[in-house]
């Protein structure tokens, strides 16, 4: 895929960015942490539930370790989105900014596109179904733009770190239904 293969959205340095023109549907469903078909540099990471007659404990981040262990303690910031059944937010795109998310509640249908111009996997789709039925861990690198739908039953908690402070400047958004992405929201009927 080319420039000309989709609209130009913002250049800094190497990386340029582009909204690509995808095929109808959700892209790839990724089904494991190291799927053969996941965006170049999107890495994912299964995390350890510890449940007793208590609950249960689930280690979100120890710093210098796991899919984060280079971001810099100087520099990171931890937020969360608490966002209601049938929300969606999407999509989003970093320039600079790596996130790694962590769904702890609820269930996410999370959508990845490649925007990266260069990139060998420019205009692929991932799909992943997580939260507390699947905790893991997705670290987005910058030019994949990112978003989710919450699923489910309930209201849905994403704990996500940055590398860098939130900065509105890094930040770029594309509509949840764009026609040349034209992911489908919609439930798969399988």
């Amino acid at each position: 895929m080319t420039v000309s293969d989709g609209r130009a959205l913002k250049s800094l340095g190497d990386l340029n960015l582009v909204v690509p023109e995808c095929a109808p549907g959700i892209g790839r469903v990724i089904g494991s942490p190291d799927s053969p078909h996941l965006i170049a540099g999107v890495r994912v990471q299964a995390l350890p539930l510890h449940p007793d007659d208590r609950g249960y404990f689930l280690e979100v981040q120890r710093m210098g370790h796991g899919l984060a262990a280079h971001f810099s303690p100087a520099t990171s910031q931890v937020s969360a989105a608490l966002s209601y059944h049938g929300t969606v937010k999407a999509f989003h795109f970093h320039l600079h900014q790596t996130d790694c998310w962590t769904p702890v509640q609820g269930m996410f249908q999370v959508a990845l596109v490649d925007l990266r111009v260069g990139s060998p996997t420019l205009g692929l789709k991932n799909t992943m179904y997580v939260g507390g039925l699947r905790p893991w861990q997705i670290l987005i690198p910058p030019g994949v733009g990112h978003g989710y739908k919450v699923i489910g039953g309930g209201d849905a908690l994403l704990v996500y770190m940055t590398d860098r402070f939130y900065n509105p400047e890094d930040e770029g958004r594309i509509i949840y239904n764009d026609p040349s992405i034209q992911y489908d929201w919609e439930t798969q009927k399988k």
